[in-house]
């Protein structure tokens, strides 16, 4: 299956403006309905033609107004989670140095275990910092002990334990 997945933000924003684009459409469609209408209704009267013409406006016209709707809710939920993954990382990146400074982490252990916080291996730690991989296991052994930790996936837990509310009982 081809296409953007709409829980990644641009296929989201994709889906706003194909909606976007259907309304518009719609609108056009409503306009020419309506002024054929009433076109008509001067010059012929009214009858069975012009009845279809006016359900077909009034769907047309409830139908951009749907529409619309759907398109600001769109907007707005878009806004809400953009609003709230700036909060999430903001309190992520707030947690992470407040426990580095509680655990009195030097400035390589700090670098060493943000790497390490984003999933890095020590092969990769070492080559994107510079330095041997034995420094880097010394660094992080340094970090693991300071967190009271035994492992990367122990590192990782103590910041989603925080973050994460208590599953209800």
């Amino acid at each position: 299956m081809s296409g953007a997945d709409p829980r990644q933000p641009q296929g989201r924003d994709r889906q706003t403006m194909a909606v976007a684009a259907i309304v518009v459409l719609q609108a056009i469609g409503a306009i020419f309905f309506v002024a054929d209408a009433i076109g008509d209704l001067l010059t012929d009267g009214f009858g069975a033609h012009i009845m279809v013409e006016c359900v077909i406006s009034f769907a047309l016209v409830a139908g951009v107004i749907f529409g619309a709707r759907a398109v600001r809710f769109m907007l707005v939920q878009a806004r809400q989670r953009n609003e709230a993954l700036a909060i999430a990382s903001g309190a992520l990146a707030d947690l992470i140095h407040q426990r580095f400074a509680t655990w009195k982490l030097t400035k390589g252990e700090a670098d060493v275990a943000l790497f390490a916080l984003k999933g890095c291996s020590i092969t990769q730690i070492a080559e994107l910092r510079g330095t041997a991989e034995g420094t880097v296991r010394a660094q992080l052994a340094r970090v693991y002990a300071k967190a009271h930790v035994t492992s990367q996936a122990g590192l990782v837990s103590l910041f989603f334990e925080d973050l994460l509310d208590p599953l209800p009982a």
